[in-house]
């Protein structure tokens, strides 16, 4: 019997990409969206996969739709990648954040717990929960200090999920990703938007890409790749939290510089920095160690820097 996967977020990045990897495994796939008639499919289609994902609606911070839809869909698994994913955004609108987050996850662990039913949980966390930790690695035991909304949310669903697993005996658990790219992300993203920009002044379209600070230190990994560990978590006999990333820190000035090289610009004569696009609180450095991950389930980061960058940027010249 094929087994039938129930993927919120189903629409964004990786969602896509996970929708990709199970039905190639002979999932059932079920995706949300508020508006399934509605629903941006574009990177379903751009993987091929759009058609033979179905789609139904669904509010994660509607309890009652959250119910409909779980008990109708039956899933063996349930994959909780929805909510707001921009921590720029999340200092703009912190309420919906905190709703779309911890709202959507607290009902999902609700709905399950309530219908008794043998599904599978896998929650998407963050590495931004971590906070700023200097220079040294995070790991599954590194306290949270968030510095931001969306850190705030994803370590509330952290914990909302940790503590459902323990006192109900729930196959609950969180990814806790670090920073993860691919040419599904979207524009607003700081990493697609120096690949556009790149292009773009390649191009002769544009003078100047401009930018915040980019002495920020972040774990970046190849989003294909971390789907794969987030399906790996539900296979196992015991839920357990793990790190997935790659275990290496580059600078954003890094990521730039491999993109403007690609285009063969100088990045120092094409970048210009300005304090407007600067976030009211950020880490300055995030680095993060996935041992654990590649001892239990021999999972590990292929893909370093300059791959992914030149994964995207291949993306956009076609």
């Amino acid at each position: 019997m094929s087994r039938t996967a129930l993927i919120l977020g189903v629409t964004g990045q990786d969602g896509a990409y996970l929708s990709h990897l199970l039905l190639g495994k002979g999932y059932r796939v079920v995706g949300t969206s508020r508006d399934a008639h509605m629903a941006n499919t574009s990177r379903l289609e751009q993987l091929g996969v759009a058609e033979a994902v179905e789609i139904v609606s669904l509010a994660p911070n509607d309890f009652r739709s959250v119910l409909k839809v779980v008990s109708g869909v039956a899933p063996d698994e349930i994959y909780n990648l929805a909510g707001q994913t921009s921590v720029g955004l999340s200092f703009e609108q912190p309420v919906e954040c905190m709703e779309s987050i911890a709202g959507g996850t607290l009902n999902l662990l609700e709905v399950i717990r309530y219908l008794g039913a043998p599904v599978r949980l896998f929650n998407a966390g963050s590495s931004e929960c971590f906070g700023d930790t200097g220079r040294t690695p995070a790991n599954e035991d590194t306290p949270f200090r968030p510095r931001s909304p969306y850190a705030v949310a994803k370590a509330t669903a952290f914990w909302q999920v940790a503590n459902y697993r323990e006192a109900y005996g729930l196959f609950a658990c969180t990814g806790i990703l670090a920073n993860h790219e691919s040419p599904l992300r979207p524009k607003r993203f700081v990493t697609q938007k120096i690949i556009q920009g790149v292009k773009a002044i390649a191009e002769g379209k544009q003078e100047k890409l401009v930018l915040g600070n980019l002495d920020i230190w972040r774990d970046w990994g190849w989003a294909p790749e971390y789907v794969e560990a987030m399906q790996l978590m539900l296979q196992t006999e015991q839920p357990r939290d793990y790190v997935i990333a790659s275990g290496t820190s580059h600078s954003l000035g890094e990521f730039a510089a491999a993109a403007f090289a690609l285009g063969d610009l100088l990045a120092q004569e094409r970048l210009e920095v300005t304090s407007s696009l600067m976030r009211p609180a950020d880490l300055s450095y995030s680095a993060m160690d996935p041992s654990r991950i590649e001892r239990d389930l021999n999972w590990r980061a292929i893909h370093g820097l300059e791959a992914i960058v030149a994964k995207m940027y291949a993306e956009v010249l076609q």
